[in-house]
C-alpha cells in the first residue's frame, strides 16, 4: 500500500491542478471534481491495476475505469497526467481548440485512459456493464469500476441496467455514487428527490457499500472491501457521501460552484489553500 501521506500530496496537487485548469479558461466544473478527489487518487494510485504506458481500448487484462459523470473531467485528467497516461503539461490545453483534453471526455481526441465519450448523464453504468459482461464471457478476470453522480438517478437508463447487471449476475462490476445530494439546479432534493438509495439498490439485487468519500483512508478500505464482494453473483455499489467543492473552503457545499470558474481573486483564494506539493503544470 502506498504511504498514506503521499497519496494525501497528489489529492492535494490534483486539487490544486482543478482550479488552475478551469480558471484558465474560466470554463468547467470544479465542485464535483474536487469532492471526488479522494475517490479518484485511490482508486488509480492504490486500488486498480493499469497499465498507462501501454494503453489499449480493448483493456484486456487490466480493470477498467468509467467516468459518466463526465462534466468533472478536470479531476479525471489531472489524475491521469499524474499517473503518467500523458504528459502532465498536457493539462494546460484543457478546453482549448484541438486538445484532447475536452469539457467532458471524448474518444475522436484519442486520449490516453479515456475508452468512452461521457457526459451524456445516465449512460456509464450501461457502458461499465456492457465491458464487465465482456470480461466475463472472455474469461477476463478484472475488474470494472464506474462512478456516477447522484443526480443521474433521476433518469430511467440506470434503474434498467440497475435491474440487467443483477438478473444477469454480474459480479466482476463496482458502481460508485457521489452522492453529494447537489446538481446544476439546486440540491437533489430539491429538483427530485432520490429517496432511500440504500434500500432501492438492496431491492435491485445489488449488493451495498457505503462511504466517505471525503476521508482517503476510508475510501481505500471500503474499494478494497468492494473487491472482496466481487465474484459472488451479485454487482456491487457504493454509495459515497461527498461533499461538493472539498478542499476549497468557499466552494463547499453549494451547488453554485457544481459549473462556474473561480476569477482571479477566487483562484488566488483557492491556491492559499492547496499548497504545491508534485509540482504545477
Amino acid at each position: 500500500m502506498a504511504e498514506i501521506a503521499k497519496l494525501k500530496d497528489i489529492c492535494t496537487q490534483v486539487r490544486r491542478d482543478i482550479v488552475r485548469m478551469v480558471h484558465a479558461v474560466q470554463s468547467g466544473h470544479p465542485g464535483g471534481s474536487l469532492g471526488c478527489t479522494e475517490y479518484m487518487v485511490a482508486l488509480y494510485f492504490e486500488i486498480m491495476d493499469v497499465n498507462p504506458s501501454q494503453f489499449s481500448m480493448d483493456g484486456i487484462g487490466e480493470d477498467l475505469f468509467f467516468l459518466s459523470n463526465g462534466h468533472i473531467s478536470p479531476l479525471w485528467y489531472s489524475v491521469l497526467s499524474r499517473k503518467g497516461y500523458f504528459p502532465i503539461s498536457e493539462l494546460a490545453t484543457f478546453r482549448k481548440i484541438n486538445s484532447r483534453l475536452q469539457g467532458h471526455p471524448a474518444t475522436a481526441e484519442h486520449t490516453p485512459g479515456v475508452r468512452v465519450a461521457s457526459g451524456s448523464l445516465g449512460q456509464g453504468l450501461s457502458v461499465a456493464c456492457g465491458a464487465a459482461l465482456a470480461k466475463k464471457l472472455n474469461g477476463d478476470n478484472k475488474l470494472v469500476y464506474v462512478l456516477l453522480g447522484d443526480g443521474e438517478f433521476q433518469e430511467g437508463p440506470i434503474w434498467e441496467v440497475a435491474m440487467f447487471a443483477a438478473h444477469k449476475k454480474i459480479d466482476n462490476l463496482i458502481a460508485t455514487v457521489d452522492v453529494n445530494g447537489q446538481q446544476i439546479d439546486g440540491s437533489t432534493e430539491h429538483v427530485l428527490s432520490l429517496g432511500d438509495l440504500n434500500a432501492k439498490w438492496q431491492a435491485f439485487g445489488w449488493d451495498v457499500l457505503h462511504m466517505n468519500g471525503n476521508n482517503l483512508e476510508e475510501v481505500i478500505s471500503v474499494l478494497n472491501k468492494a473487491k472482496e464482494h466481487t465474484g459472488k453473483a451479485k454487482p456491487v455499489v457504493i454509495l459515497m457521501k461527498t461533499e461538493m467543492g472539498f478542499g476549497v473552503d468557499y466552494m463547499m457545499g453549494s451547488h453554485k460552484w457544481h459549473g462556474i470558474a473561480p476569477n482571479d481573486d477566487l483562484l488566488q483564494k483557492a491556491l492559499d489553500q492547496l499548497p504545491e506539493t508534485l509540482g504545477d503544470y
